[in-house]
């Protein structure tokens, strides 16, 4: 169960570690120092970040607090099949290194800072790049709320309550994020990464001698399962097979769509750096899979709680002493932080350069323009926490679901225009909406969970929504790209650095 009283030792040792970000995230404006009133240097670090920066910063970015809370908590409550993020984020790599160094390099030579300035350099117009920008910004919110909800578990765990907290935490990320842009989650990513290293070492290490070894965690979880009945085990299901695969590869296919982990593959220095990272990332994956084992161990140690978010602080609260369930709590707070200021920027970046910039003002300078995502990132973060503070969480993770399918529709036109130029814009706006239409149809259908079940010569086929939708886009765009008359080439200028 989860604390009702004040955890002072653990609560001292949080506070400690959040003052210590809260000063580096600060400080940061004056690392790899640059003119922060120009928008790429705000929202991108001047296009400056190494290997190992970009590695800490797209590791910050991609692994999150929520991962750390939700993985454990799926795998809890039904088993294998939670653990469907492990394969997902070793599929999206290969895909990393193969594309992103192309996009990296058109969009440095067109001085984009967005993947729909990147659109829009080739195609021109501003509407189609002005609705990516959308599905960005729309499919980004939620993942914020959710980072949110993961400070708001581990600050419940310590016995405290109410929203003042988590306005605090949050009124220090948007003013250190608005102060000094990717540079602060950038240099925070480094102390978030040590910290979630320590803190799942030491779990996999320790919890596992203390209820019996890995084999008894196993038999537990197993005895649990085959209790529980339905599809739920340690070991997937025949039946589970093409589903699970499918939410993995149409999950990778999404991943680095998102405006988040674009602005941190933008940020970094140049190729090498990217493709590098796409070798070294998978480390990640390797702790990613750590971290799943926890809803194993919070079975084998008894822990019961009633909300399922709550089982890797009530395991930790179980089993370990104050002052490390402090430090685990700072590790997971400090998580949501660095994804969070990131998924702000990276939102900002597309409202001021594909919404406000063609629609609203023209004639905007580049000081204007980082001035005006510098409050975008406010008013994206204030969102978020309306959406925890007044919304059932629920509807936060229903949101970041649709958002999956969502962003999976800008694919297209992101990936497909680094490779042909044979796709026509009307075409790939009718395939992205075709796509938008049937990934939100099918997903109100199933009541917003991820799987459909689709009929084909009287078989079943469990599918991943987004990727239904993704092929009706596929259909669609490739359709009436072959049978739309070339249009004449446009000449878009450069966008400002």
């Amino acid at each position: 169960m989860m604390p009702t009283t004040l955890n002072v030792t653990a609560s001292f040792v949080f506070l400690g570690f959040f003052v210590l970000v809260t000063v580096i995230g600060f400080m940061a404006a004056r690392w790899k120092a640059g003119d922060l009133t120009q928008l790429h240097e705000w929202g991108l670090g001047g296009r400056q970040f190494g290997t190992w920066i970009t590695w800490f910063l797209i590791g910050g970015d991609f692994y999150t607090a929520y991962t750390v809370i939700a993985v454990p908590a799926l795998v809890y409550a039904v088993g294998a099949y939670g653990f469907f993020a492990l394969p997902y984020t070793i599929i999206v790599y290969p895909f990393v290194f193969m594309v992103m160094p192309r996009l990296w390099t058109a969009c440095h030579k067109g001085n984009h800072i967005t993947a729909a300035d990147f659109v829009q350099g080739i195609y021109g117009g501003k509407w189609f790049a002005a609705a990516i920008a959308v599905t960005g910004i729309v499919a980004t919110m939620p993942y914020i709320a959710l980072q949110l909800v993961g400070m708001q578990v581990v600050i419940k765990s310590l016995g405290i309550s109410g929203e003042i907290p988590l306005v605090i935490a949050f009124l220090i990320l948007a003013f250190y994020t608005y102060a000094s842009g990717i540079r602060a989650p950038a240099m925070i990513a480094f102390v978030k990464d040590i910290m979630i290293y320590i803190v799942v070492i030491a779990a996999v290490c320790l919890i596992p001698s203390k209820l019996g070894g890995y084999a008894s965690v196993f038999d537990a979880a197993n005895h649990y399962f085959a209790i529980k009945g339905g599809a739920t085990g340690i070991v997937l299901k025949p039946a589970q097979f093409l589903a699970y695969g499918s939410l993995a590869f149409g999950s990778a296919m999404a991943a680095f769509m998102y405006p988040h982990t674009m602005t941190a593959i933008l940020s970094s220095s140049g190729e090498p750096s990217i493709k590098k990272n796409a070798i070294l990332l998978p480390a990640y994956s390797l702790l990613l899979g750590l971290i799943a084992l926890m809803g194993y161990m919070a079975i084998a140690a008894g822990v019961k709680v009633s909300n399922s978010s709550e089982i890797v602080p009530a395991l930790f609260a179980k089993l370990f002493p104050a002052w490390f369930v402090g430090f685990a709590a700072a590790a997971i707070a400090i998580a949501a932080l660095v994804p969070a200021a990131i998924m702000s920027i990276g939102a900002a970046n597309l409202f001021t350069r594909n919404l406000w910039k063609p629609l609203v003002n023209a004639n905007i300078t580049p000081q204007q323009e980082a001035s005006n995502a510098k409050f975008a990132s406010l008013a994206v973060k204030f969102g978020a926490l309306v959406f925890i503070i007044f919304l059932p969480t629920k509807f936060a993770i229903d949101l970041q679901l649709l958002g999956g399918v969502w962003i999976l529709q800008t694919f297209p036109a992101i990936v497909f225009s680094l490779y042909t130029r044979s796709l026509k814009l009307p075409a790939l706006f009718i395939g992205w909406l075709a796509g938008i239409t049937c990934g939100t149809s099918l997903a109100f259908i199933q009541d917003l969970k991820p799987i459909y079940a689709l009929n084909i010569a009287g078989n079943t086929y469990p599918v991943y929504i987004g990727l239904i939708a993704l092929s009706v886009n596929f259909v669609v765009t490739f359709s009436l790209s072959a049978v739309l008359p070339a249009a004449q080439p446009t000449k878009v200028p450069a966008a400002h650095a």
